[in-house]
This record gives structure tokens, C-alpha cells and sequence, in this order.
């Protein structure tokens, strides 16, 4: 690397720095500001705030990167503009294709660090958030495909659909198992619960009614007892409909999806736009150095609070676009990948023009 390049490559993280832990810290305070009356209320030891705001920065810096992105390379864009530092780049036949480039590897690697933090630092951090949460402020989480009328493509030729789940416990209420022969249907069997027993490695029909139809009559048994039948579906595989996406690390995010696709699980929006969320949130980062760089390369007399403003109207479009998307893939009004990663795509095509206008 250039000697130019390592100057500005270390003006840009030092600023990045700073307005990330500036950020970070202004979001702390004002949820502090917001939730003191419930910790004095509760009587919550300053231990356990302090362990319940110390959870909150991962997720907190992943949001405010992009934004504190923006504001150190407008920032030290403008400087070396306002100082004429650009003006002699340019006079030295410095492109500027040239001057993006220790921005974008130094982006790059804070986009590395924050896909790192969003796959396996946050999600740790997220399970200490959410108990807390759940404990003290009454909150509840919608379990991810829902605790009613699930139907579970259980085996090639079985149907298992559960009225009511307690994923906790991996029991399911008024049950029915579904056995098909081609298109016909070979046997049902209805139960008002099922459970999984370890001992047997076997699931518990509770109070069970099994019908066989025939091509010329239904044989019909009942039980009040228990039934016990071995499933491909496992306990844990119920248990997992409990946790919450921002709990799984990256492989496990992945796995828990390709796991639950090939179960039949449907109503997967909301995890599939998480998923893709880990990634595409930390690559914002180097996107936003299209925006930034050449918005801020002209000569001007702005001063540093123009730059501040313009980074918070940005950084904060983008976060608002990016939860707009988010909601619409939750419910299904877009494909869920695309929800994810279409705030990048857009603010790639801005970028890409502010670009194209400012090397002209």
C-alpha cells in the first residue's frame, strides 16, 4: 500500500471509530433515559443493567455502521478538500477510482469484522438481551412459524399438523398424522397430545384414534392411552420453532432453515430475511464509500456539521428503507432474500451515479 493510501486508509478508520463509539454511546444513553423509571421500579441490581446495556452494543454497532461509515468518509473527504489536499491529488494525476480505494479496503475490512459480530458475536449477546428482556420488561417473541395450525411435511408420504405447540417442552396439542399413498389416503391418526419420550426414542400418541381406510371401509381404532410412533421429526426440531432468529449464529441460521425447508415448514420469511440480514447489513459498509467519497470530493466551505447532517439523513434512510423491506418479506408481500438485500441494491445504484457524476 501507497503511502498516500495508509494516510488516508488510518484518517478514515480512526474517524470511523470515534463516530461509532460516539453512536453507540448516544443510543445507550437515550435507552437509558427511556427505560431508568422500570430498572428503579423492578429494584434491577447495577449489575445486571450493566450486563443488559453491554449486550445491546453488538447489535447497536452493526445498525450504526453504515452511518458511521458514511460520516468519517464524508468527513475526511471534506477535510482533504477543504485543505486542498484533494485539489493536489488531483494535479498529480490521482483518479478518483485512486482515492476510493483505501477507503473501500478499509470498509471492507469493517464490513469483515461486523459479518463476524452479526454471525456469532450477536447472536450470543442477543440470548442475554432477550432473557432480559423477557423478565423485566414483560416482553414476549413470536415464535418463528408461529405456535397454531402448523403442518409439517413429515415424511414423503406423511402429514403431521399440530392445532397448538408448546416448543419449550416439544409438545404439540390436537394432532393428527396423515399417511398417503400417492394422492389416497392410507391411515389418520388423531391425538389430543404429543410428546417425545427419550427412553423409548419414540414420540407419544396421547389419547389416540387411528382410522384406516380401505377401498371399501374405514377400520377405526381407539386409545385413551398412549400410543407410542417413531417420526423423523425430532424433538429439538420443535424446540428450535421457539428460539429467535438473532439467536442462531450464521451456520446454525443456515442449517435451522435448510432443516425446517426440507420439513415442510412454511410461513419462513421472517428467518429467511434475517439470515441474509447478517450479511447484507455489514455490506452496507462498503457500499455507502460510493455515496460518501465522491458526495463530499468537490471543494466547499461546509464545515463538519453539513457533513453530520448529511451522513444522518443518509445513514438513517437507509436504516429505514432496510426495515421497511425487512417487515414486507416477514409477511410475504416480497420474496425474502430480495427484502434483505434490495436497501443494498438500491443504494448501490445511487452510489454508482453520485460516482459516475463526480469523476466526470
Amino acid at each position: 500500500m501507497k503511502l498516500l493510501d495508509k494516510y488516508i486508509a488510518r484518517q478514515f478508520l480512526s474517524t470511523y471509530v470515534f463516530a461509532a463509539i460516539s453512536f453507540t454511546a448516544l443510543f445507550i444513553l437515550v435507552n437509558l433515559i427511556e427505560n431508568i423509571g422500570r430498572f428503579i421500579d423492578k429494584g434491577i441490581g447495577a449489575g445486571k443493567v450493566i450486563l443488559y446495556f453491554w449486550s445491546l452494543v453488538p447489535e447497536t454497532i452493526l445498525l450504526i455502521s453504515p452511518l458511521s461509515t458514511l460520516l468519517a468518509s464524508l468527513y475526511v473527504t471534506g477535510r482533504m478538500s477543504g485543505a486542498s489536499e484533494l485539489s493536489a491529488m488531483k494535479a498529480a494525476g490521482i483518479s478518483m477510482k485512486q482515492l476510493l480505494m483505501p477507503f473501500f479496503f478499509t470498509a471492507l475490512l469493517i464490513s469483515t469484522l461486523n459479518i463476524l459480530n452479526a454471525g456469532w458475536l450477536h447472536p450470543k449477546a442477543a440470548v442475554e438481551k432477550n432473557r432480559f428482556e423477557m423478565e423485566y420488561f414483560d416482553k414476549k417473541f413470536e415464535a418463528i412459524s408461529g405456535n397454531k395450525n402448523l403442518h409439517i411435511l413429515e415424511s414423503r408420504n406423511r402429514i403431521l399438523s399440530i392445532g397448538a405447540l408448546d416448543p419449550q417442552q416439544a409438545i404439540g396439542f390436537n394432532v393428527s398424522l396423515e399417511t398417503f399413498d400417492g394422492p389416497i389416503l392410507v391411515n389418520r391418526i388423531d391425538a389430543k397430545k404429543i410428546s417425545y419420550d427419550k427412553t423409548l426414542d419414540r414420540w407419544l400418541f396421547h389419547e389416540s384414534s387411528t382410522r384406516i381406510f380401505n377401498e371399501n371401509e374405514v377400520l377405526f381404532r381407539e386409545n385413551p392411552g398412549k400410543d407410542t410412533l417413531k417420526l423423523s421429526l425430532t424433538a429439538s426440531s420443535l424446540r428450535d420453532l421457539g428460539i429467535q432468529p438473532d439467536e442462531m449464529d450464521i451456520i446454525q441460521h443456515y442449517r435451522y432453515i435448510e432443516e425446517k425447508r426440507q420439513a415442510g415448514f412454511s410461513n419462513l420469511g421472517r428467518v429467511v430475511v434475517k439470515f441474509h440480514s447478517k450479511m447484507a447489513l455489514p455490506i452496507a459498509s462498503v457500499i455507502i464509500i460510493l455515496i460518501g467519497v465522491p458526495l463530499s470530493a468537490q471543494k466547499k466551505r461546509s464545515g463538519l456539521a453539513v457533513e453530520f447532517g448529511i451522513s444522518l439523513f443518509i445513514g438513517f434512510s437507509y436504516l429505514a428503507i432496510q426495515r421497511t423491506f425487512a417487515i414486507a418479506g416477514y409477511r410475504a408481500l416480497m420474496d425474502p432474500v430480495l427484502a434483505a438485500w434490495l436497501p443494498n441494491l438500491l443504494f448501490l445504484g445511487i452510489g454508482i451515479i453520485i460516482y459516475k457524476t463526480a469523476n466526470k
